[in-house]
């Protein structure tokens, strides 16, 4: 992996002061007052949390961890349980292109590749289907000097075809389009012109959950409530994330779910359920590619540029997923403490609006977990952590 070269000097300072003092965990009692002061922290105003000993399963701490609480992207765990547990990771999406015996009319057949790109160099450098490249390869199968075409197509998301749309109307290229069955397109193509795969499923997860993407972690949960036998769309989902929570011997009835990315602000779920899905995906070695695809301080992701300042000791500590809504700032991973590692959950959803409170919380919960992840002497103390200016209690 490369590092950021910020990083890269944060985890060798680390590294270095390990050498010089030895690094003693953090016990869960220690743990405990750190995330009180998390949990009345001012500028978290009041936030659900739930932290649990990854090596015991107990529940070390909650404060609030009942209480129903928007996650807006932490969702996106869920999502990624899903799509791990009911789609093949190795599957990899194909894109094709068939010309026909009748002249101008090209068969587009997909299987609902959830990951076109709009840029042809975004495509070629992420293996992606990029439009602008399906589009002249859809000219070319029909007549590479075709103005006027009609694409019979399958199996492609509505927006997808959208911007194909948009994509032929700015190079005055009139196309009519039809949605058929598969089958009636596998009728009438003559000759496959052209062939796109996607990454694979894994790898497709793991960069939503590192980029927070909202438009993957919505199709391949859609996708996948689909294949375990219920609906394509948002109540399937909901009924799929309670399914997999009651097969994880965890009570579903604190979620509330409209989507399945964390954009609406009526999803509800609980500090507490989230940290015991964290728990059991632990300890599950079918779940160990989410775990790897969760952001990491300082390093990757939606985490890449926090902790080299707030928490320089915590950088690549920590792995969690973000999320932020106007009002809400969450996050919910873990965090290693020496041999020692906490599963924690922090939904902090009622916080001013605006960025100044949203970056105050940030810092707040990133010096507070520094505590914790930092290599600590055996005097280290719990010291209180100052924001703008001003002092959490």
């Amino acid at each position: 992996m490369n590092f950021p070269r910020k990083a890269f000097v944060c985890l060798l300072t680390a590294a270095l002061l390990s050498a010089a003092n030895p690094a003693y965990a953090i016990d869960p009692s220690t743990a405990t007052k750190v995330f009180t002061r998390i949990a009345t922290a001012s500028a978290l105003r009041n936030p659900s949390v739930a932290v649990i000993d990854a090596s015991t399963g107990e529940l070390i701490y909650q404060s609030n961890g009942d209480s129903q609480r928007k996650p807006a992207s932490v969702m996106k765990i869920l999502s990624a349980t899903a799509t791990l547990k009911y789609l093949d990771p190795a599957k990899r999406y194909s894109t094709r292109v068939f010309n026909t015996n009748e002249s101008g009319t090209v068969v587009l057949q997909g299987d609902l590749d959830p990951w076109y790109s709009l840029k042809v160099k975004e495509g070629k450098k992420m293996h992606r289907t990029s439009v602008p490249t399906l589009a002249s390869h859809i000219q070319s199968a029909a007549g590479a000097d075709s103005k006027k075409l009609t694409v019979k197509y399958s199996g492609l998301y509505s927006k997808d075809i959208a911007n194909l749309a948009k994509y032929f109307k700015s190079k005055k290229i009139k196309v009519t389009w039809q949605k058929v069955a598969k089958s009636e397109g596998t009728s009438i193509g003559v000759e496959e012109k052209y062939l796109s795969t996607s990454p694979t499923i894994q790898e497709i997860t793991h960069w939503f959950l590192t980029w927070s993407d909202n438009v993957l972690a919505e199709r391949l949960a859609r996708q996948s409530a689909k294949a375990a036998g219920y609906p394509f769309d948002d109540y399937g989902v909901s009924d799929l994330f309670k399914k997999i929570l009651t097969d994880m011997e965890i009570d579903p009835s604190a979620l509330n779910i409209h989507d399945a990315s964390g954009l609406s602000k009526q999803n509800k779920i609980t500090a507490k359920l989230m940290a015991q899905l964290l728990f059991k995906i632990h300890k599950e070695p079918a779940f160990a590619q989410l775990i790897s695809g969760l952001p990491v301080s300082g390093v990757s992701g939606t985490l890449s540029k926090r902790y080299l300042d707030s928490a320089p000791e915590a950088v690549g500590l920590v792995k969690a997923k973000t999320g932020t809504l106007n009002g809400t700032v969450s996050m919910a991973g873990y965090v290693e403490s020496g041999d020692r590692e906490y599963v924690f959950v922090v939904l902090a959803d009622r916080i001013a609006g605006g960025t100044r409170a949203a970056n105050k919380a940030r810092e707040t919960l990133d010096s507070y977990l520094g505590q914790i992840a930092k290599p600590l002497s055996v005097q280290a103390t719990i010291q209180p952590v100052m924001t703008s200016g001003s002092q959490t209690p």
